[in-house]
């Protein structure tokens, strides 16, 4: 590390890049002025870093764009879902008593997860793809190193592109602890990030039980601790999650639901999503409106995005899409004709069968034949 800028109270850390680590962030440190005495060198930094740790719920200042694919939160999920129905087996069918006992017990607390997030960093956007577990021992707060090296390994061949840019658990808030394990992955990541998911169940809650932190060096109380800090993010799908989180959204349920179920949930599902939509187009437009009639201030990085949002709107009147969009009509229409004539035909071959039934019948009394 190096030291820069120092004087007016503020010192400034940049870290230098390796070619083995991926996300840098510059962290900055409010010191004051009769604090700052004699030359600061590696050993002073490395003690700011061991120093002690506390978890704060401020916004990251560090500008960059986080990126989270839904694959990562269902591999955390699962994990955790795995872990729990291990940890916590269902009761025995036993005597009275112990369903009693059983019941009376308070309830356990589920078990955390934990382990690491890859993916790509271009520029001030961070990607997370993917996710593997890790071994964690309880009592040291620690890692299994030589698990989390061989998995990096087998990654790396299958991956090699994507880097290991911090880590998961499962819990409602960071702890205390949980900055023991984000000093661990610092030699592989100067600054990784810290992926919590709360599996706990909240009906009022909207949006993701997913929170995403990043780690640093504030002065509190004139002691400098490095703390987490809450950062944005946004769900980037590709068409391969797109489709499978479909399927596993729609999956048949277990008591064995009908076709004709399924597809009203699929329609519902349609009409939530285009309903969604329509509120959000509805409050963008307000907002510009209210904008445009002097309102509300002019926001230059949210005009920015309404354009280019607008500008991919006559590739969709482009010549190709009308012939897509015709030949996926007409084969639609085609397999409702097909679907219609099918029906017809099996209706009319059950009338034939009856009028031959009938006539067959009425020859053997009177001597006519068959109708057809």
């Amino acid at each position: 590390m190096m030291i820069g800028q120092v004087g007016s109270g503020r010192v400034s850390l940049g870290l230098v890049k390796t070619p083995h680590r991926r996300q840098k962030i510059s962290t900055s440190i409010s010191i004051p002025e009769n604090s700052i005495g004699g030359e600061h060198n590696n050993s002073d930094l490395a003690a700011l870093k061991d120093s002690s740790t506390t978890t704060q719920m401020a916004s990251s200042s560090s500008g960059l764009t986080f990126k989270l694919h839904p694959l990562v939160i269902v591999n955390i999920s699962d994990h955790h879902t795995r872990v729990k129905s291990q940890s916590q087996p269902p009761t025995a069918n036993g005597g009275g008593d112990a369903a009693t006992a059983s019941s009376n017990s308070p309830p356990l607390s589920s078990p955390r997860v934990f382990g690491c997030v890859i993916g790509v960093q271009r520029g001030r956007t961070v990607e997370i793809f993917n996710s593997f577990e890790l071994l964690y021992d309880p009592s040291t707060h620690s890692l299994d190193r030589s698990f989390l090296e061989k998995k990096q390994e087998l990654y790396k061949k299958v991956f090699p592109n994507f880097y290991i840019l911090g880590w998961y658990s499962t819990g409602a808030d960071a702890e205390e602890s949980d900055m023991h394990i984000h000093k661990a992955l610092m030699d592989i990541n100067e600054s990784p990030v810290y992926v919590l998911l709360n599996p706990s169940i909240n009906h009022a809650q909207k949006d993701l039980p997913v929170t995403i932190y990043e780690s640093e060096l504030h002065v509190i109380d004139g002691i400098p601790q490095l703390i987490f800090v809450r950062s944005s993010y946004t769900i980037e799908t590709v068409e391969a999650e797109r489709i499978s989180v479909d399927h596993v959204a729609h999956l048949k349920p277990s008591d064995g639901g009908s076709a004709a179920t399924q597809l009203a949930a699929h329609l519902t599902g349609i009409h939530s999503a285009i309903k969604m939509l329509n509120s959000r187009i509805r409050v963008l437009h307000h907002y510009l409106n209210a904008m445009q009639k002097g309102e509300i201030p002019y926001e230059n990085s949210l005009l920015r995005q309404v354009s280019s949002l607008l500008r991919r709107l006559p590739a969709i009147e482009s010549e190709k899409f009308r012939d897509d969009f015709l030949m996926e009509y007409n084969d639609t229409l085609l397999i409702s004709y097909l679907a219609m004539f099918t029906d017809c035909s099996s209706t009319m071959n059950d009338l034939v069968d009856k009028i031959n039934v009938a006539y067959d019948r009425h020859s053997r009394r009177g001597g006519r034949t068959a109708f057809i």
